[in-house]
């Protein structure tokens, strides 16, 4: 019976997190050609642009709560007095880390030409991490409740196409998108915190500076590791705009964006089975290994039949998503289009290895990728720009889900 509920509950997770991970790539792709068109592959560069800049500070803001403080609430979730503690611990950290991100923002934009001369995109874009802070995922992750989260986003998304839809009408419109993206972002964070008092009854509660400290080692890990991947995510996007143009930044990440739609539809699976594999780690290690066992077949699965359908229909995927066929796009597309393959197992070994406490094998991941990445593809953006970055980053990609898979067997056969 127990084991019933509990498969229940999955799948009601993971039909929530699929929802929602849908209508988080969905609907900003509906209004991608729209975008393009309305406002120029230039101007959309530069938002490209600066929503990778301002990735920098969703990882600073994350910390490594997505990790951590969805493992703490999913093992106290049945320990009211533990879960407010956890929650209070974590909106204090995160709230004054978005504080040192706002005041790190104002002083890099000003102090650099290249992004003072559009200081109002970077600070407009920003609102997107204000809302993230107040969005605290990880703790419906935790409660294993992913429903919420979906009603949520569904709210924020589609303020977010609407409005591009009817307010968005020329170029000179371009600062709305940015508007409306925060917009939707902080109104489905206060929402959020209100339906966590009033379904959960959790509300906040000051916690003493050691607690705080408690939970802030506690991250630590998962926090640097997180830095490391956006210096071989996000740093190579920016490196792109600086040494290119908005054109070439805004090619490439229409390819990169729906690239990132296909390999998103993997992430509800991680998602919905973290919780419940840490449970498992935690009461019966043998029942564990089974379920990751079927995991990865399941995963390699539904990869290849994600990569196939998207490669024999890559050309029609460009046109209705861009509006037009783009020879420099389809290929930057078709090259990319690999870490279908890769992502869904660096996204299962990456967790594994934090369920099982080898924080430390992680991070040796961590720091080999990232210098692999300065080695590989630093240069390869500098001589050979887009394609360089696309076909650099593709083999950076497999490399770090092969060391990834590496140290998770050794630690389950250790």
């Amino acid at each position: 019976m127990l084991k019933e509920k509990n498969n229940k509950q999955l799948l009601s997770n993971f039909i929530s997190l699929f929802t929602l991970q849908g209508l988080n790539y969905i609907l900003p792709l509906i209004a991608l050609p729209y975008l393009i068109r309305v406002l120029g592959v230039e101007t959309f560069g530069l938002l490209a642009f600066a929503t990778a800049f301002v990735m920098y500070f969703q990882v600073i803001t994350n910390y490594g709560f997505q990790l951590t403080a969805t493992k703490e609430i999913s093992i106290y979730r049945d320990n009211k007095e533990k879960i407010v503690e956890i929650f209070s611990s974590v909106m204090i950290i995160k709230s004054l880390l978005l504080v040192f991100s706002f005041v790190l923002l104002t002083i890099i934009v000003f102090s650099f030409e290249r992004l003072r001369s559009d200081w109002i995109v970077y600070f407009l874009t920003f609102g997107s991490v204000i809302g993230q802070v107040l969005f605290p995922v990880w703790f419906f992750q935790g409660m294993e409740r992913m429903k919420y989260i979906t009603y949520l986003n569904i709210i924020s998304k589609s303020i977010f196409a609407a409005a591009i839809f009817i307010f968005v009408q020329d170029e000179s419109d371009f600062l709305l998108v940015p508007l409306f993206t925060s917009i939707g972002f902080i109104i489905a964070g206060i929402l959020s915190l209100r339906l966590i008092k009033i379904e959960f009854n959790v509300g906040f509660k000051f916690q003493s500076f050691d607690t705080i400290k408690m939970y802030l080692k506690d991250g630590w890990h998962v926090f640097v590791a997180n830095i490391y991947t956006s210096l071989y995510t996000t740093t190579n996007v920016v490196l792109l705009g600086i040494f290119t143009n908005n054109t070439i930044v805004g090619y490439y990440s229409i390819a990169e964006k729906i690239v990132g739609a296909i390999a998103g539809l993997f992430i509800p699976i991680n998602q919905v089975f973290y919780p419940y594999l840490a449970k498992k780690y935690k009461d019966n290690r043998i029942v564990f290994i089974s379920i990751v066992k079927k995991l990865i077949i399941g995963l390699f699965l539904l990869s290849i039949i994600f990569f196939s359908f998207s490669f024999i229909f890559s050309k029609e995927l460009i046109h209705l998503i861009s509006g037009e066929n783009n020879e420099i796009v389809e290929l930057l597309f078709v090259v990319l289009l690999f870490r279908v393959l890769s992502s869904p197992f660096s996204n299962l070994f990456s967790n594994l290895l934090i369920i099982m406490k080898e924080n430390s094998n992680y991070l040796k991941v961590m720091n080999i990728t990232v210098i692999l990445n300065v080695l590989i593809v630093f240069p390869s953006i500098y001589f050979y720009q887009a394609d360089g970055l696309a076909y650099s980053f593709i083999v950076l990609l497999w490399i770090h889900t092969l060391l990834l898979y590496y140290y998770t067997k050794k630690a389950q056969n250790g």
